[in-house]
């Protein structure tokens, strides 16, 4: 049986625990290549090991590769997760110590179901880095024209904040242009066949294309679309109990808001040059469905159709049909 040690990571060390001797021991690392050296030599049966750690930010990826790369089995956990199986056994401290122990127990529990830890490929952490770079700037952008707004409103805007905040809404837009072609240049140099693929689908765009490249490694993350609709947050929560408690649906929005922004965007024009969705869009309206829900749908469609081209190398058929075999 595997030996699960778990490890609750932070910025400059890694706390573990582990069943020695029936035991639970305790102990701090440094979170550097040092501290690695040092956690790697004090595993005793390495081939039956299983190390669970949460998904802290960036601070867990450099103790993953390298457990990585000596054939350490390695399982990241979404923090949610841990929260929630901490909460269901109504523990109530919180430290490093503890999360290490209950980060343990978790893996105990769901040994069988734990998946494995890859490291994502060189292209898509360069993606993934720049795209959160670009909704920083993003970010910035907004709410520099936002302040100019504001202070062109009040009627006393200073020339010098004028020209200052001018100068830099030019340099940000400059630079978030830059970013986005550098990312087009690293799609065509890594995904180029799955770039073409994405495009080929009707109202999916480039920056729609890389994102999705981007988040889930090349579609190398998910073995089935509800997978990857679950993880970008479009799936439907449904909200009832009994026969009283009938709740208004809605999507389950525990997932990439950039990405579904994006989709959301690609569904006014999918609701009239892509076929399935222009009919679907048709359908729904027919029930009286409000737009906003059939635009979501919409969404999931396309991102079904994403999936779809991306697992199986074929561009984007319009009047595919499955082969149907008795």
């Amino acid at each position: 049986m595997s030996k699960i040690i778990g490890i609750d990571i932070s910025k400059q060390t890694f706390d573990v625990r582990f069943l020695e001797k029936k035991k639970l021991s305790h102990v701090i690392f440094d979170n550097n290549l040092r501290g690695f050296k040092k956690f790697l030599n004090a595993i005793e049966d390495k081939e039956n090991v299983i190390v669970v750690m949460e998904a802290s930010g960036p601070y867990y990826v450099k103790l993953a590769s390298y457990l990585h790369t000596r054939e350490i089995k390695v399982s990241v956990v979404n923090p949610l997760i841990i929260r929630r199986f901490s909460q269901m056994k109504f523990y109530r401290a919180k430290t490093d110590k503890k999360d290490a122990g209950i980060i343990r127990e978790y893996g105990e529990t769901e040994m069988k179901s734990l998946r494995l830890w890859q490291p994502e490929t060189k292209g898509a952490l360069s993606l993934k880095q720049m795209q959160t770079t670009l909704e920083l700037l993003q970010k910035q952008l907004r709410q520099s024209k936002n302040q100019l707004l504001a202070f062109k409103s009040s009627g006393t805007l200073n020339n010098h904040v004028d020209k200052s905040l001018k100068s830099i809404i030019k340099a940000i837009e400059k630079t978030i242009k830059k970013i986005e072609d550098q990312m087009l240049n690293l799609c065509n140099i890594y995904y180029k066949k799955s770039l073409e693929l994405l495009t080929s689908i009707p109202c999916i765009g480039n920056k729609t294309a890389i994102m999705l490249i981007a988040i889930t490694d090349n579609f190398s993350k998910f073995e089935h679309y509800k997978q990857l609709i679950a993880y970008v947050g479009l799936a439907p929560r449904i909200f009832q109990s009994g026969t009283s408690v009938r709740g208004k649906g809605h999507i389950c929005k525990m997932g990439k808001s950039q990405i579904r922004k994006l989709l959301y965007m690609c569904s006014w024009t999918a609701k009239r040059y892509n076929k399935s969705c222009k009919e679907m869009y048709e359908r729904l309206q027919a029930k009286g469905k409000p737009e906003r829900v059939i635009k979501i749908a919409i969404a999931n469609k396309l991102l079904k159709q994403a999936f779809a081209v991306a697992t199986t190398k074929q561009k984007y058929i319009e009047n595919y049909q499955p082969n149907i075999c008795f």
